[in-house]
């Protein structure tokens, strides 16, 4: 069963403290396993992604297979329903809209001394994107990490996704062709991140790495981090929900379920200062979890990993909020825009009965890759700035240098940095511009 917490309880907080540490993740230690298949990939290029997929999904390739071809898109992406075509292109096209809000500017300006100073934004040059297969292969994924890149203006844009037992989602690849991704290779595992990351003669490397997968997809981005760049290691997903008497407790139950159908370790935690909510909302998922074609899976994670937490106020309940610092937080209340204001720490936002979780997974714009296990604390939802960065600018006249030189010469010599004061000095001596 859930647990059931009530704030004014005297063992609360060790309680509270023991459902925030909990850990939800696969413990299974896969590093050594991922530095093999890197090392692999490296030292084998594409024999090496050959081997692997024949022995993870069950199908043999040659090198010239490892790339989808055009004809093989076209053909695929005929196979899509014209119902299903519209919603992937309503919600690219919202995504797309939301995304170039978030174009950065340039700057250049002049200061006090007469420095000319500023920065200019420009893409990473290329990026890969690791797009799961099997259960976990979702189309809504692919819009949400390419289109920013494309956005960004990275110039190529190249996905990885397995296709085990040659089994193939056209929504996958259509969401791809709709995102203008350039290249689309069917491999997965630690070993299309190591492809990604170091190249191959088919697959030319990237410099940045986005996408969720398993717990080989995560090992294998942390260890190539540094090499190239990558979005955030994501845990098991996860959604809180705050809710008042103005609620609907059938709605709340299902944007709770909506999560713990994802995976067996998500976890959904409902936050209420209503004893009927508490009873309602209880007695909805039982209904539900008997229903559900994923009851399995999502029976499992709200007995395993949800919660119910009774608040005297929303006082309370905000501080909990900013404690738990939730993927997904949604404010089923009377008044969510000013029970937002007082959120610090939340990946995104959902405000009012009418704002389900899952309607931002698909169409509402904003991205759903989102920070998970209390990262929210310190960390943003994937953005057009993943696949963009900064070059700072500065230009320093005679006169200004005579202005603001002598204090760097100054700090030089503190610290030691003979050179770097001589090469200030020096030119202060000098007339010529």
């Amino acid at each position: 069963m859930p647990v059931c917490l009530n704030s004014l309880d005297s063992t609360f907080e060790k309680d509270f403290e023991t459902l925030l540490s909990s850990k939800r993740e696969d413990s299974v230690d896969v590093d050594s396993s991922v530095r093999d298949i890197i090392g692999a990939v490296i030292e084998f290029g594409d024999q090496a992604l050959l081997d692997y997929t024949q022995k993870f999904d069950r199908i043999v390739l040659s090198p010239d297979k490892l790339r989808f071809s055009q004809s093989e898109l076209k053909e695929k992406a005929a196979e899509v329903s014209d119902k299903d075509r519209r919603a992937l292109e309503l919600a690219a096209a919202r995504i797309e809209a939301y995304h170039k809000k978030q174009l950065p500017e340039n700057a250049f300006w002049t200061d006090e001394s007469g420095v000319e100073l500023g920065w200019r934004w420009s893409p990473v040059a290329a990026a890969g994107l690791y797009v799961p297969g099997g259960l976990a292969s979702y189309p809504s994924s692919v819009l949400m990490n390419a289109i920013p890149a494309k956005v960004a203006g990275v110039r190529r844009l190249a996905i990885t996704v397995p296709t085990p037992d040659n089994k193939i989602n056209p929504l996958v690849l259509l969401a791809a062709q709709l995102s203008g991704v350039d290249e689309i290779y069917r491999i997965g595992g630690a070993q299309a991140i190591a492809a990604l990351a170091y190249g191959t003669k088919t697959i030319l490397p990237v410099d940045k790495i986005t996408g969720p997968g398993n717990a080989f997809v995560a090992a294998a981005k942390r260890q190539v981090f540094g090499k190239v760049g990558i979005d955030m290691i994501a845990g098991p997903s996860e959604i809180l929900v705050i809710a008042d008497n103005t609620s609907r407790p059938d709605w709340v139950a299902l944007d709770l379920l909506s999560q713990a159908e994802h995976d067996e370790n998500a976890q959904s935690i409902l936050i209420t200062d209503s004893d009927d909510v508490v009873k309602e909302v209880t007695k909805q998922i039982e209904i539900n979890l008997k229903n559900l074609s994923r009851t399995k899976i999502a029976g499992k994670s709200w007995n395993d990993n949800g919660a119910i937490i009774k608040v005297p106020n929303f006082d309370r309940a905000v501080e909990l909020s900013n404690r738990i610092a939730p993927e997904h937080l949604e404010l089923c209340v009377a008044d969510p825009d000013n029970l937002a204001k007082k959120i610090s720490h939340a990946g995104a936002i959902f405000l009012g009965h009418w704002t389900p979780e899952a309607v931002g997974d698909y169409v509402t714009g904003p991205n759903h890759v989102l920070p998970t296990a209390r990262s929210a604390r310190f960390s943003s939802g994937l953005s057009v700035m993943d696949f963009m960065k900064r070059t700072t600018l500065a230009k320093v006249s005679r006169d200004a240098l005579l202005k603001i030189g002598p204090s760097a010469v100054t700090l030089a010599d503190s610290e030691g940095l003979e050179c770097h004061g001589l090469s200030i000095s020096e030119r202060m001596k000098s007339n010529s511009e």
